[in-house]
């Protein structure tokens, strides 16, 4: 008998100091959001980029707690593809194979845990690439790793 009332205290002891009543830490259910739709957002959609020339990509990013990190990926788009999160649509070139395709890919840190963040990445469009259709990729992820995406197009002239 003394061993079932052991078992029961010990069984009671647990479930008392196992189970928590703290409701003060709340999930973080809410992705980050990523906007191009502004006056300095760029490119926006359609826009035709030259080789050679240096442009600032910009976003504005925003989380209701923490932002952590983004990364922009110009790509090709000369099959045509295309994202569940693109914005807009524009008028393909014909479909082609790559030759020497726009290949940029970098992600960056965002430091201070800041709710608010503009996103503005100089870069020069290399003179030797293929000209044509390309997404331009926006990412974003916050501190509890929720990250949302957009995707625009633009075309590479000369």
């Amino acid at each position: 008998m003394k061993t079932l009332q052991k078992t029961l205290f010990l069984a009671s002891f647990l479930l008392i100091f196992a189970c928590s009543s703290d409701d003060s830490s709340s999930k973080d259910e809410e992705r980050p959001t990523i906007s191009i739709d502004y006056a300095n957002g760029f490119p926006q959609g359609c826009e035709e980029l030259q080789r050679g020339e240096t442009n600032t990509f910009r976003a504005r990013v925003t989380d209701n707690e923490a932002l952590a990190s983004y990364s922009l990926d110009p790509h090709h788009n000369f099959d045509h593809h295309t994202h569940d999160d693109q914005i807009g649509d524009c008028e393909l070139l014909p479909l082609k194979s790559s030759v020497n395709p726009w290949i940029f890919m970098e992600n960056y840190t965002i430091e201070g845990g800041v709710q608010e963040y503009e996103i503005a990445i100089e870069i020069t469009i290399p003179e030797d690439i293929d000209t044509g259709d390309y997404h331009c990729a926006y990412s974003i992820t916050d501190e509890t790793g929720w990250q949302s995406r957009t995707s625009i197009d633009i075309k590479i002239v000369e």
